[in-house]
């Protein structure tokens, strides 16, 4: 793992940390609004979305609302991989790896079923690389999945240049509200 990336990461978080639960709150809410009028959302019928964590853009809301509509799909930690499985409500979900919910619904194996993914991150750049913690997990699964990639974040998570190695993933567009 390159210092570089460390440091930036330290940085991002120390942005976002100073951020009121308030301010994160409305801006999470922004940015999922503006995800809903993305043409790529709007059309999609299946999306590899995430159960976000404290520090990045709140998804909670957004996966249980348009699970009613479209076919919602969240990554699973299973050792070094991220498998993907079916969200099924809120009472489907357990605590699994690094203190995330995980759904326990079905195993999705066939990647050209999904239409969209929204890809978390620590960090994004202009050219659409993309800062993730340091474990490789969307860089692993992002190569088998074919559709659309759009990173979330806040703006204090947008800067200059994210350090690109051979094997990071980009993603297609950026929301940052």
């Amino acid at each position: 793992m390159s210092t570089e990336k460390m440091t930036l990461r330290k940085s991002i978080r120390a942005r976002v940390k100073a951020l009121s639960e308030k301010e994160k709150q409305k801006r999470s809410e922004k940015v999922c609004s503006s995800l809903e009028r993305n043409k790529y959302f709007r059309s999609a019928r299946t999306v590899l979305l995430f159960w976000s964590l404290p520090d990045e853009v709140d998804t909670h809301g957004l996966v249980e609302k348009w699970s009613k509509e479209k076919r919602i799909l969240l990554p699973v930690v299973v050792g070094e991989n991220l498998e993907v499985r079916l969200y099924e409500g809120l009472d489907r979900l357990r605590l699994g790896s690094f203190d995330i919910q995980e759904p326990v619904g079905e195993l999705v194996t066939d990647f050209s079923t999904i239409d969209l993914v929204v890809v978390p991150g620590m960090g994004f750049d202009a050219e659409g690389h993309r800062l993730g913690r340091g474990k490789g997990f969307y860089d692993r699964l992002l190569p088998q999945i074919k559709a659309h990639r759009i990173g979330i974040a806040f703006p204090e998570q947008f800067v200059f240049n994210v350090p690109s190695d051979p094997w990071d993933i980009n993603v297609n567009e950026i929301i940052i509200d």
